[in-house]
């Protein structure tokens, strides 16, 4: 049976001591709360962090001030419309999370494996940014003469597991406290324009004359890459969306939020990073801004810098917890408790490898790609080529012989090789750990074949594979 949009099953079984934000079940309209305003703070406060001022450095190794801004403009709002094709529709007609959202591709049991890929993306931009935090914190205590430059590393750390804490608190509140707590941190936006008008004010020669570190004769090759760093920073957003737009009643409130409100900020404030790694060789804000501004600015700048990575941190472990709900056993565990099973990889790595995750930020960001770009790209094709919207919300939350999405075992055959055929087409295309590349990657990225070539894969199989055997609730 298929329910209409935001009708919850009668016959799922609801956790009465929870609240209806802190479980993965569908939410009913009543339970949606968010206006359309209130959901484009949360996601503006929520993409606007310092994980931004990375992806604009890495942007400048290859591109200057203009051409590295119109690439991650460019590849930003494409992998937002990818994200957001992808996971939207049904999260915002069911009320359901981004790992809600994958059963009808991968099946009752497949779903495991975009589980996976949300909790390691979210683990990895989390730590990220707490260990960024951290720096901030390091940098300001130097600031205020309480410490000193060799002394940065147990405070690093210390911080970083400090804002576990604090978003661990935060989240005791579920979804509630996440839309409370960014009003304030939205205004990070503000101090990094006026971070940016600063750099660029003071800096413009040098600026103009920069030239990129690592860029190659090949043009395309450059700006290319500034596209595919683009596309890979906003497919992140893909293990958080769901979570986030379920939260608002009707796509209308979503739409606009979702690509002006997680696709905007990223680029833009981007240009922190890429102006200052062109100029003064380091993206981060916390290095520079005493030297640029004085000490002054330093410390009003850096206490904004540290705190706007507890909005987007609160969001990830939010979305991630509700992702772990899918889990059997998780399903009714205590809200802190699956909160400090999320927390805990974080705090691990902010305590024991800080600098090493740090520094791998590069890889990271390909891991994104490689993994998030084919799997948009077979759930497009599933909603909208072969489902045309048609969705069983009662079989997204069954794991019997008869369930809609049980295909083989819980496992779609078609989903699976699909998204191998997309790693393939990515890896044949960069090296995510050189960024050496292959003709054509210089005219048509990797992630763009990779989605492309995983939705025509899926489509394929299906049409042969599925549909005729009368897997995957199909109707033709």
């Amino acid at each position: 049976m298929t329910l209409s949009a935001g009708q919850a099953p009668e016959t799922l079984p609801l956790a009465a001591d929870l609240d209806a934000d802190k479980q993965a079940w569908p939410l009913l309209r009543a339970e949606r709360r968010w206006s359309a305003w209130q959901l484009y703070v949360a996601l503006t406060a929520s993409a606007a962090a310092t994980w931004c001022y990375i992806i604009g450095e890495y942007a400048g190794l290859y591109l200057n001030f203009p051409r590295g801004f119109a690439a991650l403009l460019a590849g930003g709002m494409i992998g937002m419309l990818l994200a957001t094709l992808a996971v939207v529709p049904t999260s915002i007609r069911f009320g359901v999370d981004s790992i809600a959202t994958t059963k009808p591709q991968f099946g009752s049991k497949g779903w495991i494996l975009p589980a996976l890929l949300q909790f390691l993306s979210i683990i990895g931009w989390n730590s990220i940014l707490l260990i960024f935090f951290g720096k901030s914190v390091a940098q300001l205590f130097i600031a205020l003469g309480i410490l000193e430059e060799s002394d940065t590393a147990p405070v690093v750390s210390g911080a970083a597991l400090f804002a576990c804490a604090v978003v661990f608190l935060i989240l005791l509140g579920g979804a509630r406290n996440i839309e409370r707590i960014t009003k304030v941190l939205v205004l990070h936006i503000f101090a990094g324009l006026w971070m940016l008008y600063l750099l660029v004010s003071t800096r413009w020669p040098e600026l103009v004359d920069a030239t990129p570190s690592a860029a190659t004769p090949d043009r395309f090759y450059n700006f290319t890459t500034g596209i595919e760093i683009g596309l890979a920073s906003l497919l992140s957003w893909w293990p958080y969306i769901g979570a986030m737009v379920r939260m608002t009643p009707t796509g209308r409130n979503a739409a606009l939020p979702v690509m002006l409100g997680m696709g905007a900020p990223v680029p833009l404030l981007s240009l922190i990073g890429l102006a200052g790694v062109l100029v003064l060789q380091s993206s981060d804000p916390a290095e520079w801004l005493r030297t640029v501004g004085g000490p002054a600015y330093g410390i009003v700048a850096l206490v904004f810098v540290g705190a706007a990575n507890l909005g987007t941190t609160t969001a990830g472990i939010y979305a991630s917890a509700i992702g772990l709900r899918h889990i059997p056993g998780l399903d009714r565990l205590s809200w802190p408790w699956l909160l400090v099973i999320t927390i805990a990889p974080v705090a691990l790595v902010g305590l024991l490898i800080p600098e090493l995750f740090f520094a791998s930020f590069g890889t990271f960001l390909a891991f994104i790609a490689v993994c998030f770009a084919p799997l948009c790209g077979i759930q497009i094709a599933d909603y909208y080529l072969l489902r045309r919207g048609k969705i069983d919300v009662r079989g997204l939350f069954e794991d019997k012989p008869d369930s809609p999405y049980r295909y083989w075992g819980g496992f779609n055959i078609a989903a699976l090789l699909a998204m191998g055929v997309g790693v393939a087409i990515y890896l044949s295309l960069l090296n995510p750990l050189t960024y050496e590349a292959r003709w054509p990657y210089q005219f048509v990225t990797a992630s763009l074949p990779s989605a492309f070539g995983a939705a025509l894969v899926y489509w394929m199989l299906t049409r042969l594979l599925v549909i005729p055997t009368g897997r995957g609730a199909y109707r033709e």
